[in-house]
């Protein structure tokens, strides 16, 4: 099953899918991972995307778009795929119906109030990308990443000063995916109103939906 993970930025889209992952033998897709991979790099390409992530702005369609169909060309991703932190614009919709047929789009629906909290709390592996957060997702070692023992950080765009100023471009941006999803009749929402919800219990919420639009594909 191909499926997007929809949501402002701090939601839990990485989170949950990477829990889903071994759960449901289907990859995960983070442009967030593609675009870092890109900047630790330091080609000139990751240079340019650096200066626009670092102020909280949308990384250009063309750069994302190209990356993106390079990953999807992958045999991995032949049968099936989660991917989060694309689309992000309606035009980038556009463009993926032209590489991918996606089968379902989960929208996570957050607060904002809930954002704030848990992005300005939010640690990244240097090393692995996995995420973590010092109120509700801690490591077993202070500022050491579980899985590979890299350092954690607090990503710029995680500092308080920024969140704002992404939350305003995804709202402006992004949000119109929610009405362009739910036309196509693809989009189910999963709600999380409480920032101390452990990831297990949303992760829960979603499996059953994949397992309605499953059941449902198969009837």
């Amino acid at each position: 099953m191909k499926m997007i993970f929809l949501g402002p930025p701090g939601a839990g889209k990485g989170t949950y899918a990477s829990r889903l992952t071994p759960i449901l033998e289907t990859p995960h897709i983070s442009t967030g991972n593609i675009v870092r991979d890109e900047i630790k790099a330091q080609t000139e390409l990751g240079k340019t995307i650096r200066e626009y992530s670092d102020k909280g702005e949308l990384v250009p369609d063309e750069i994302i778009i190209k990356l993106l169909a390079k990953t999807l060309r992958k045999p991995d991703y032949e049968r099936g795929f989660i991917l989060d932190g694309f689309p992000r614009t309606i035009k980038q919709a556009e463009a993926l119906d032209k590489i991918s047929k996606i089968d379902l789009v989960i929208n996570l629906n957050v607060p904002d109030e809930i954002i704030i909290k848990r992005l300005s709390n939010r640690l990244t592996c240097e090393k692995c990308g996995t995420i973590y957060n010092k109120l509700t997702l801690k490591p077993k070692k202070d500022n050491i990443c579980d899985e590979c023992g890299g350092q954690l950080y607090q990503r710029e765009d995680d500092k308080p000063e920024v969140i704002q100023e992404r939350l305003n471009v995804y709202k402006k941006k992004t949000e119109p995916l929610i009405e362009y999803y739910r036309k196509k009749d693809l989009l189910k929402n999963v709600h999380c109103n409480d920032l101390m919800t452990p990831p297990e219990v949303i992760v829960e919420k979603i499996k059953l939906m994949i397992n309605s639009v499953k059941n449902t594909s198969r009837s």
